[in-house]
């Protein structure tokens, strides 16, 4: 119970004072502010607004699906499950439950399995009118045919320049850099577009008028052209050809592509541009070298092949000499010391080696500068086991002591 006597007020505080003027002076002259119900149309970035359904801000998107909720809310971020998810990410299920399912850095419609499922409707701006009306509809940062979802759309007709109306309307409609019959899509599907090429007018316009796929001078209509000049002009233009043009990071012809990027480059007859290029096998590494297989197919295996005995790298040559059997002693041993499935003698290695006295106590083994030489080279038979027979063999057929051969064409194919 209270005492007896007066009641005591509490004095307000310097706080409450402060705040009831600046009530004061934000209901003048327009009247006091309300705290809004909802969220402020124009707005859409907070957990509030992109939970409510709504497009606050009239992009035509909305919550989850705008992406300014994507990257101011707390609500529609990517979710790391535990533990963690490993699973393809092509259905609707999936492309909907903010986890980047397959792990790939992308998530939901960030992910480009996501966005070729039409049923996602990930990508919005996939209709001629949304791919036509010169807004960025989906607020991916790109307008009309220069959004992926309007090059690509299976409904969408204005971003294609292939038939007559698209090639005639005055537009870049696949926004290419090019417009109308400037376009290689028209000259190439629209009769309308196309004309002859042949003459120098043609031959050096950076087109292809008769829209057969090659321009200019990369189309024989000119280079084997009636008219004289526009040979000349195609004389005289910069190729790409041969190794230094096609790997000097440069586009020699000035065609838009270089080195192996270039036809002329990457259908070229020269093996080493095709071996640099990757379009032909090679052997000349330590691995190929000693694969026991004839990796280029040029009929020689690993040390036996000049690719890698005397063209590769100084390493794999100095481990094939290292191998050889080219001296007396590894042509004396009984083993294929260079593994080319001939020993000793047998081998050509031996047989011409550049050390005279491994030559000659080859030929002294096989009999070949004795008496008997004219019969052996005449016996139908493989005496040194080469595989060539008589005077098909170099050691007949290049022996001056053998007379029944003298004649004989001189064969250089070797085992």
């Amino acid at each position: 119970m209270r005492p007896p006597g007066p009641i005591q007020r509490p004095t307000p505080r310097l706080g409450g004072t402060l705040a009831l003027a600046l009530a004061l002076a934000l209901c003048l002259p327009f009247g006091c502010y309300q705290i809004p119900a909802a969220p402020v149309y124009g707005y859409e970035y907070s957990d509030q607004s992109c939970a409510d359904g709504l497009d606050n801000d009239n992009d035509g998107l909305i919550d989850c699906d705008d992406t300014d909720c994507l990257s101011e809310s707390t609500l529609c971020g990517e979710v790391v499950p535990e533990p963690e998810i490993s699973e393809p990410e092509n259905s609707i299920l999936v492309c909907s439950d903010h986890i980047d399912n397959d792990d790939d850095g992308q998530f939901d419609c960030g992910d480009p399995s996501c966005r070729d499922i039409p049923e996602t409707c990930c990508l919005r701006e996939n209709t001629d009118e949304s791919c036509s009306d010169g807004k960025d509809n989906d607020s991916n940062g790109f307008a009309d045919c220069t959004d992926f979802g309007c090059r690509r759309g299976i409904f969408v007709t204005v971003c294609a320049e292939e038939d007559l109306a698209n090639c005639s309307d005055d537009k870049d409609n696949d926004n290419d850099g090019a417009t109308d019959c400037q376009d290689s899509d028209c000259l190439r599907n629209v009769p309308e577009c196309q004309g002859p090429e042949g003459d120098l007018a043609t031959c050096s316009n950076g087109l292809d008028d008769d829209g057969n796929g090659f321009a200019d001078c990369f189309d024989f209509s000119c280079t084997m052209s009636e008219d004289p000049d526009a040979v000349a002009y195609c004389a005289e233009q910069p190729v790409e050809d041969g190794l230094e043009a096609c790997s000097n990071a440069e586009d020699d012809d000035n065609n838009g592509f270089v080195d192996c990027e270039d036809f002329s480059c990457s259908a070229s007859e020269d093996p080493k541009v095709l071996a640099y290029c990757g379009l032909q096998p090679v052997e000349n590494t330590a691995e190929t070298c000693s694969d026991g297989l004839d990796n280029d197919g040029n009929g020689f295996i690993d040390c036996a092949d000049f690719s890698c005995s005397s063209d590769g790298p100084l390493e794999i040559v100095d481990a094939c000499l290292a191998k050889s059997e080219n001296t007396n002693a590894k042509c004396n041993d009984g083993v294929d010391n260079d593994d080319n499935g001939f020993v000793d003698c047998a081998d050509f290695s031996c047989l011409q080696a550049d050390n005279l006295s491994t030559r000659q106590a080859c030929q002294e083994s096989l009999a070949l500068l004795d008496a008997d030489a004219d019969m052996r080279c005449t016996d139908g038979e493989d005496n040194d086991g080469d595989g060539f027979i008589d005077c098909d063999d170099w050691d007949c057929s290049h022996n001056p002591l053998v007379t029944v051969c003298a004649d004989a064409p001189k064969v250089c194919a070797q085992p």
